[in-house]
């Protein structure tokens, strides 16, 4: 896949919108819809970098669609911004499920802590 792929695949995984992309990152909103909708439309070094920082993934990664320093797993988490969109859309009996699993993961994570210590 190439730039235009990868950076649409990006925002979809991501849940933002090329509106808030531009905001974010201060690249033109028009020449972020000219890199998605051209075929050959390349980012200038500046620009690649502005998007990639806001999107949490490197140049190259954006570029290629590989990235040197991948894990060995290659699974990717998702970023705070497709959190917080999937949390608002959720109806508040969810919303208290998903908090009370936040909430009983940070007790596991102390508690692991604690008998580490001991």
């Amino acid at each position: 896949m190439g730039f235009k792929e990868n950076l649409k695949s990006e925002l979809t995984y991501s849940g933002m919108l090329v509106k808030e992309l531009a905001t974010l990152s201060g690249v033109n909103k028009r020449t972020i819809d000219n890199y998605l909708d051209s075929h050959n439309c390349m980012p200038s070094a500046e620009a690649a970098v502005r998007i990639a920082r806001v999107l949490g993934v490197s140049v190259e990664y954006l570029i290629t669609g590989q990235d040197r320093q991948e894990n060995v797993s290659s699974q990717r988490l998702p970023g705070p911004q497709f959190i917080l969109k999937s949390l608002e859309s959720l109806n508040s009996r969810d919303r208290i499920i998903v908090f009370n699993l936040i909430k009983s993961l940070r007790e596991m994570e102390e508690a692991e802590a604690k008998s580490k210590r001991v």
